[in-house]
């Protein structure tokens, strides 16, 4: 049986009754778009992070472009973000009308490197917009002191860390609004597309909600700025709700997976050779996925074939390298550790459903490749 990092079909065999009283629940609730659902899901993912407002929208990107776009951001304007990310992060930027400034990122843990962004500033930055990648936060204490030095917004994008923790600060209440996406393979994942923004502030929230909804505020038919048709499914909203209840069960159970990783691969590690992830201190990973590296990495994977694994790479493009991209500027060797990342990494099977005996062939089959390289 094929090996992949993610599958999403023993998670379904054990949750399958919650997940099919969910979609029962909305085709007999007499509403089919913002309804109680949604409603419900919004109430207890902002109750969830402490916050007042949580706006549930159509996907991940959607959340980051109308954040972007209620946090004042338009054409003319520079969000200073990070290449080794996915390319939504930057297609949103781009399509909020901004253009994306890019810093490169940290050695040790893949992280924006905080120290590059004040010199990336220009009177033109509106937003600083961090990735907390993989499954742990970026440092936010060096950046909040720039954005309130320099009159900035920040924008948490954390679609890869639903439930991760920074010195005890949950991701998505360090900015002044937060972005997630609930993409299949998350953390907190939907049976489909979904996407919310966080915020403690009642004016971006209620900027978001008109931004969803075409434009409009309480009267339908009604404009006051053009806006999206971009709204949170109902159906995805109530799976969402049955599966936020066991957030912290997915994030654990993650843990434990990441702590059979670094029993099973630990003695291999050092320079030139495995790297396995770091956790940052003051941080609590949520490993939305389990990010290794090393200089051979090609050659690793395609010797994993004749054990029928077939892995990830997260990233093996940096965004800035994309032809889509190439109007911005940004040439090869612009971002060092960037390129060199996506040369070496890759990533392990890693899902709180994935069984104990296909982690095990995984760890006894990257052994083997090791030894023989």
């Amino acid at each position: 049986m094929t090996t992949h990092v993610w599958d999403y079909l023993p998670e379904y065999e054990n949750e399958k009754d919650d997940i099919l009283a969910a979609v029962e629940k909305v085709f007999s609730s007499g509403r089919l778009v913002l309804g109680e659902s949604v409603q419900g899901f919004e109430r207890e993912f902002a109750d969830y992070h402490g916050l007042a407002h949580c706006t549930g929208v159509d996907n991940g990107t959607n959340a980051l472009k109308l954040a972007l776009e209620a946090l004042g951001v338009g054409p003319g304007d520079e969000v200073i973000t990070v290449s080794n990310t996915a390319a939504p992060t930057v297609i949103a930027i781009v399509g909020a009308g901004a253009t994306p400034v890019f810093v490169d990122v940290r050695e040790e843990d893949f992280l924006m490197d905080t120290d590059q962004v004040e010199a990336a500033i220009t009177p033109r930055t509106k937003v600083i917009l961090p990735v907390h990648l993989y499954g742990q936060c970026v440092d936010m204490a060096p950046l909040k002191r720039i954005a309130e030095k320099h009159g900035l917004k920040i924008l948490e994008d954390c679609a890869q860390a639903h439930g991760a923790r920074h010195h005890g600060r949950i991701a998505g209440t360090m900015g002044d609004a937060a972005a997630f996406s609930f993409y299949p393979t998350k953390v907190l994942g939907a049976y489909g597309d979904g996407g919310a923004v966080v915020t403690a502030d009642d004016e971006t929230d209620r900027a978001l909600r008109a931004l969803r909804y075409y434009g409009m505020e309480k009267v339908y038919y009604v404009v006051r700025t053009p806006g999206h048709n971009s709204r949170l499914d109902e159906v995805q909203a109530e799976i969402l709700r049955t599966k936020l209840a066991r957030l912290d069960e997915y994030i654990e159970g993650r843990n434990a997976i990441a702590r059979r990783y670094e029993e099973g691969l630990g003695d291999l590690t050092g320079p030139g050779r495995l790297q396995l992830p770091a956790t940052n201190a003051g941080n609590t990973h949520v490993y939305y996925v389990y990010v290794v590296r090393h200089p051979e990495r090609d050659r690793i994977i395609e010797a994993l074939k004749a054990y029928d694994i077939n892995l990830n790479i997260s990233y093996p493009w940096p965004v800035h390298t994309m032809s889509g991209f190439a109007h911005l500027g940004w040439g090869e060797q612009s971002l060092p550790v960037t390129e060199r990342l996506a040369k070496e990494i890759f990533s392990l099977p890693m899902y709180p459903s994935l069984p104990e005996s296909v982690q095990d062939k995984t760890i006894a089959a990257l052994r083997d490749v090791l030894a023989s390289l």
